[in-house]
């Protein structure tokens, strides 16, 4: 099975609508009504919701860290620098992860974009 994604709200639209036209399952925080929600109860949204997280965010690399360290388990996030990289390279780059990759290989990783 594919991974899908939930994208964090900071992510910009273009991004989750380039993946819904390769045919990448994308849930937003938005559009599940969490875009309220602090970092680590967005991060378990999305592990409740078996998806992997994306976001442009520095704050989640530090509450992934800190779980990696302690033995939290989490669902796994995928992070791309907003300057560093292009709209057009995430899309790529998120495709490969979804059609190349099962959940479990996401289990507990933090994936850095550019591949």
């Amino acid at each position: 099975m594919a991974v899908a994604f939930y994208m964090d709200h900071n992510v910009p639209h273009a991004i989750s609508a380039g993946l819904r036209v390769r045919g990448v399952d994308v849930l937003t925080a938005y559009e599940d009504h969490s875009s309220d929600l602090d970092d680590p109860s967005l991060l378990e949204r999305a592990g409740i919701l078996k998806r992997v997280l994306f976001t442009q965010d520095d704050d989640f690399l530090v509450e992934t860290v800190h779980r990696q360290r302690s033995g939290i388990n989490f669902v796994g996030i995928v992070y791309a620098h907003q300057l560093r990289v292009s709209i057009g390279r995430c899309i790529q780059d998120l495709e490969i992860i979804a059609k190349a990759s099962e959940l479990d290989d996401m289990l507990n990783e933090i994936i850095f974009l550019p591949l």
